[in-house]
């Protein structure tokens, strides 16, 4: 699959997560444990990323690099919540996925950034 199919695909897939993470809040239940949600190199993007697919070029770019920053930040910050949830702390949880909260910030951050990674990457 060539590198823009993976992060078009890796854009949908993580602006799923919202609904995971709400479903999470609201049943006090997740799939996965958390520390499997904190693992930014578990998830099928987070494996492309730091995988061999992506040679040394493509690695040291400023977008692969703020990329792979803000992934491993999602990641946290999702884990952070379904930690929340898990422990019942429903408001906590909604606070950090709310409009302005700090999921919803960094989730935001992250498809920018992949979105401008796909555009600068040739074909």
């Amino acid at each position: 699959m060539a590198h823009k199919d993976e992060i078009t695909k890796a854009i949908a897939a993580h602006g799923m997560w919202k609904t995971r993470l709400t479903q999470a809040i609201e049943s006090g239940k997740m799939d996965m444990p958390v520390d499997t949600v904190r693992m930014d190199d578990q998830c099928a993007f987070g494996k492309w990323l730091y995988g061999a697919s992506l040679d040394a070029k493509d690695k040291t770019s400023l977008q692969y690099e703020e990329v792979k920053k803000l992934h491993a930040q999602f990641h946290q910050v999702a884990a952070q919540v379904v930690e929340l949830a898990l422990n019942g702390k429903k408001q906590k949880a909604l606070q950090l996925v709310s409009f302005d909260g700090e999921y919803t910030k960094i989730s935001s951050k992250l498809t920018a950034s992949m979105s401008v990674w796909v555009k600068k990457m040739a074909a």
